[in-house]
């Protein structure tokens, strides 16, 4: 099943999508990170969107103003494209290759939750950013609690799909990262999901002997095409990453993990990297993104202006004044 969240008349709903675009409204229910949480995983989900099923159909999806599918507990973002991780590093630090610790575990790194956008919502320039960027990715929706998993057993948690745009300011990225704790404001801005959430069993067809989803990934800007590639050339399945998210700790109802952006052209630095220069150039106002993924759907936004950034002190050096 496809699930779509959505506003009409100023009412917020969620609903089945049918192949033709026909909404099925789940009656009494407004929040599907809500629904997520009782339902306890996908047959409850599956069982809930069938309820929908016997009702009469509501509006086209033409006719609604789609919503982000869900708004998440938490967001993990990983890195699990060999290939991304080659082009940025040579696009941000100069370095070529990839870090040998990378190949340990499925490093993340946690985003906004609070910064969620939709399908064809505007997305506003970072303030203070003069180099934005958009990054091809498929999120895994968490729809059952879990702590300290197995891969096998994490097949369970996972109740379906969506895809996933981290806009990134590559600009303040760069510069924060020196001082070593990852990314911040350079991620803070946006973070899309759409259209729709895509649950599991939908994409078991595409699943390879190795446990990888088999979809084919596509980045556009402006209409052109600028990056293409395939799901699973992931370094580490979703099930995996789910284990490693729980090591020690919860995954919950509505947990998003991320699979980190996609290579040959999953976001505009990697091919800087790859070219000594900024071809394409940076996103600008005006400019749409279309990202595509087969079985899921496409997820368009277009960048306008954003807010100018609030002048702040650079940091006081201190003097060594003990109690």
């Amino acid at each position: 099943m496809r699930f779509a969240a959505y506003e009409r008349r100023h009412r917020h709903g969620v609903a089945v999508v049918e192949d033709d675009g026909t909404l099925y409204p789940l009656p009494g229910v407004t929040s599907l990170t809500d629904l997520l949480a009782r339902a306890d995983g996908l047959p409850g989900l599956l069982a809930a969107g069938r309820t929908a099923l016997d009702v009469p159909p509501g509006p086209h999806v033409s006719r609604v103003r789609l919503l982000p599918p869900l708004r998440p507990a938490s967001v993990r973002d990983f890195v699990t494209f060999e290939e991304h991780v080659e082009g940025v590093r040579r696009s941000v630090d100069g370095v070529a290759g990839v870090p040998e610790q990378w190949y340990e575990a499925p490093t993340f790194y946690f985003t906004n939750p609070h910064a969620i956008y939709g399908h064809q919502e505007d997305i506003p320039v970072p303030p203070g950013s003069a180099v934005l960027d958009f990054e091809l990715e498929v999120g895994a929706v968490i729809g059952r609690e879990g702590r300290d998993l197995t891969a096998e057993q994490a097949r369970d948690h996972i109740v379906g799909y969506t895809v996933f745009n981290d806009w990134s300011a590559r600009d303040l990225q760069g510069a924060e990262m020196k001082v070593g704790l990852g990314p911040c404001k350079g991620k803070d801005t946006a973070t899309t999901l759409g259209p729709y959430l895509v649950t599991a069993d939908e994409l078991e067809p595409y699943r390879d002997t190795d446990g990888f989803l088999r979809l084919a990934l596509t980045a556009e800007v402006n209409g052109e095409k600028v990056g293409e590639d395939l799901l699973s050339n992931m370094s580490w399945t979703f099930e995996e990453m789910t284990a490693y998210a729980a090591r020690g700790t919860r995954v919950v109802p509505g947990d998003v993990l991320a699979s980190g952006t996609c290579g040959n052209g999953g976001c505009l630095a990697e091919l800087w990297g790859l070219r000594g220069r900024q071809d394409p150039p940076p996103l600008k106002p005006g400019d749409t993104v279309a990202l595509i993924v087969e079985g899921i759907g496409t997820l368009t936004n277009t960048v306008v202006p954003g807010a100018a950034p609030v002048s702040l002190p650079t940091g006081r050096r201190r003097g060594r004044e003990r109690p």
